[in-house]
């Protein structure tokens, strides 16, 4: 919340979010060319391992005993990213999971299907991201959005 909540009045809107991840976007597009290259992307799936080893990302709070996100039986339908039905890796949220490759995750932003994920993109994928994390549908992220589904 700390990241995404740029005015510290305890709640995201869908604005800062749009703001947060241009300016992620920007962190990373090392060439300022408004498009992530391969080696941009290497460099997304570095940060998010060092977020990984410094226990910080997606299911880092949990209680303990509860399985990180993506891990478990699967679920899905056998369509996507999950691996389907029995055992194993059950269907990971590119959106949420830092165990996805990077280049993996951003098909999901490319709009247009080129192949590059360009920033005008990337910040558009806001919109599906913050609608996911809104549970209770009100229009503003807050600490009550998260914890048990």
């Amino acid at each position: 919340m700390l990241q995404w909540d740029l005015d510290g009045d305890g709640k995201v809107t869908r604005a800062e979010a749009r703001e947060q991840r241009g300016n992620i976007f920007v962190m990373f597009d090392q060439d300022s060319d408004g498009t992530f290259s391969d080696e941009e992307l290497a460099g997304i799936d570095e940060h998010k391992a060092m977020q990984l080893e410094a226990g910080k990302g997606p299911g880092h709070n949990l209680p303990a005993g509860t399985p990180p996100p993506g891990m478990g039986p699967g679920k899905g339908p056998g369509k996507g990213l999950g691996m389907g039905k029995g055992p194993g890796m059950g269907p990971v949220n590119p959106l949420t999971g830092l165990d996805v490759p990077a280049a993996q995750g951003m098909r999901l932003f490319d709009s247009n299907g080129d192949g590059t994920v360009t920033e005008a993109e990337f910040i558009a994928g806001t919109d599906g991201w913050f609608t996911m994390r809104d549970r209770n549908g009100d229009g503003v992220l807050t600490t009550a959005d998260f914890g048990r589904p």
